[in-house]
């Protein structure tokens, strides 16, 4: 098969998200990352687009599994319903803890999830990007808080830390959070 004719084929699936031709950006992650400290509830402030998080309130909660592995619970509200989306993260290097690898499905790979920074209260900074072929990349990236909404100062610092890194947010939108008890 081509590669154009694969290209092709993946337009669809690319369409809804944000890509880029030529390698992934390596930005720095979070040094001296806990994990600990980052389990529980966040709340999705701003992201790239994702065909998979189309809705409204869209949360992830993070939890750690008896096995060791941890249980990622993301939601997101659609057509007033809430919907839930179970995955598994992992850690492949415990010398990089900010680097964990997340999958939805056991016929998937582990996708990268990087956490570039947080504080763990109040705001975190992820970053994912994987190379398709070594021709171009598909690539995400989030603000969440501990909150459903945080200051516009903290949104700017964020997207500023995005752009330094060289990762493009021209496309970048805010999540709507005001969902009531749904």
């Amino acid at each position: 098969m081509s590669a154009v004719y694969l290209l092709l084929l993946l337009v669809p699936t690319i369409s809804a998200q944000t890509f880029r031709f030529g390698a992934c950006p390596t930005p720095k992650v979070q040094s001296n990352f806990s994990l600990q400290l980052y389990l529980d509830k966040w709340y999705e402030i701003e992201k790239l687009p994702a065909s998979f998080a189309r809705g409204q309130c869209i949360e992830a909660n993070y939890s750690v599994r008896k096995d060791g592995t941890i249980r990622v619970l993301n939601s997101q509200v659609v057509g007033g319903k809430r919907e839930f989306l179970e995955g598994t993260a992992v850690v492949p290097d415990p010398q990089k803890p900010a680097k964990l690898g997340v999958a939805f499905s056991y016929f998937t790979p582990y996708s990268p999830y990087w956490v570039l920074e947080t504080n763990y209260t109040n705001y975190t900074i992820v970053y994912s990007c994987t190379d398709i072929l070594r021709i171009f990349h598909v690539y995400y990236a989030w603000i969440l808080a501990r909150s459903p909404s945080l200051p516009p100062e903290t949104v700017h610092y964020a997207k500023q830390l995005l752009t330094d890194e060289g990762i493009d947010i021209s496309k970048m939108t805010p999540t709507y959070q005001n969902c009531g008890n749904i």
